[in-house]
C-alpha cells in the first residue's frame, strides 16, 4: 500500500455523518409491528439492493413492495419512509470535524450506498454544502459491494488509494476499501474515531 500522505478523507453518511436512520427507523417499526426486530434491519437492506433501489435501477415503491412482502410489514410508502427519515440525525460535532478538515486542506465527501433520499435529506439538513464531492451509489449505479467502486471514486479524485482515507461503519465495506488500497477506519464511537483518525493524518483535528 502507499505510504503516501493522506490528501482526501470521504465520508460515509448513515452512521458516520449522521446517526443509522434506515438501521434504527426498521428496528422501531418492526418492534411496534411485532416483527422479528432482528432480521429486519438485513431484510431491509438486502431488499434496497434486490428492488434496485440503491444502484438507481428501481423506486422506492419497489423497495417498500419487496419489504412488505417478505417480511409482513405494514403502512404505505410514505409513512414508512417518513419513520426513515426520522432516525437520520445529523451529528453536529461530524460536521464540525469536516470543517475543520477542509480549513487545513484535505479534500473532502461522501461515499454513501444511498437513494436519492440523500438529497431530500440534504435539502432538510443543508449538509452536502460541507463537502467537495459527493458519491451516491443511486446515482453512480454502483455500490460499496463492487470493489470497484473505490477504484472509480480514487480515479475519480485522481489521487492514488493510499492517500484517500475512507470511513464506514460497516466492518465490511472497511474491509473493501482497505483491500482495495485506501486507508480506512470503522467507526465505532466519537472518541475511538477521533484518535485514530489523528493518528493516521499525524496531527490534532478536535482539539
Amino acid at each position: 500500500m502507499s505510504k503516501a500522505a493522506i490528501r482526501a478523507v470521504l465520508f460515509d453518511y448513515g452512521g458516520v455523518i449522521a446517526e443509522e436512520g434506515f438501521y434504527n427507523g426498521l428496528v422501531d417499526l418492526a418492534e411496534k409491528q411485532s416483527l422479528d426486530v432482528r432480521s429486519m434491519p438485513e431484510q431491509g437492506m438486502q431488499a434496497v439492493y434486490d428492488s434496485g433501489f440503491v444502484l438507481g435501477h428501481g423506486t422506492a415503491t419497489d423497495f417498500w413492495a419487496l419489504l412488505r412482502k417478505r417480511t409482513g410489514l405494514e403502512g404505505d410508502d410514505d409513512f414508512l419512509t417518513d419513520r426513515i427519515f426520522v432516525g437520520f440525525q445529523i451529528r453536529h460535532w461530524m460536521i464540525e470535524l469536516v470543517r475543520r478538515l477542509r480549513a487545513k486542506g484535505y479534500v473532502t465527501g461522501i461515499l454513501s450506498d444511498q437513494t436519492h433520499w440523500l438529497n431530500e435529506l440534504d435539502k432538510r439538513d443543508h449538509f452536502f454544502r460541507e463537502f467537495d464531492h459527493i458519491y451516491n451509489s443511486y446515482y453512480l449505479g454502483k455500490g460499496k459491494r463492487d470493489p470497484s467502486l473505490f477504484t472509480d471514486v480514487v480515479n475519480d479524485l485522481k489521487l492514488q488509494p493510499g492517500e484517500v482515507l475512507f470511513i464506514d461503519d460497516s466492518e465490511k465495506n472497511v474491509q473493501t476499501a482497505w483491500k482495495m488500497g485506501l486507508k480506512a477506519i470503522l467507526y465505532v464511537d466519537h472518541e475511538g474515531f477521533v484518535s485514530e483518525l489523528e493518528d493516521i493524518l499525524k496531527e490534532e483535528i478536535e482539539h
